[in-house]
């Protein structure tokens, strides 16, 4: 067999397992993305949930207008 097809199959192959790994590892990624994503869904969802039990800030006076002290 001449080098040159050789080379090229052996090429060819090695893209081939090069291209597996790569979506391999996207998959790997896109389901770490979708995790992140639950996982912020939910906390976004906790802190809007939690928002409706604080008090608002003071409108007038020295204290309690820039910062609420309620935890």
């Amino acid at each position: 067999m001449d080098a040159s097809v050789s080379n090229a199959v052996s090429a060819s192959l090695y893209m081939n397992q090069a291209q597996t790994a790569q979506q391999a590892q996207m998959q790997v990624f896109r389901e770490s993305l979708d995790n992140q994503e639950q996982q912020v869904s939910a906390l976004m969802e906790s802190a809007t949930a939690g928002s409706g039990s604080q008090q608002n800030l003071a409108s007038e006076g020295n204290l309690g207008t820039q910062i609420n002290t309620f935890a």
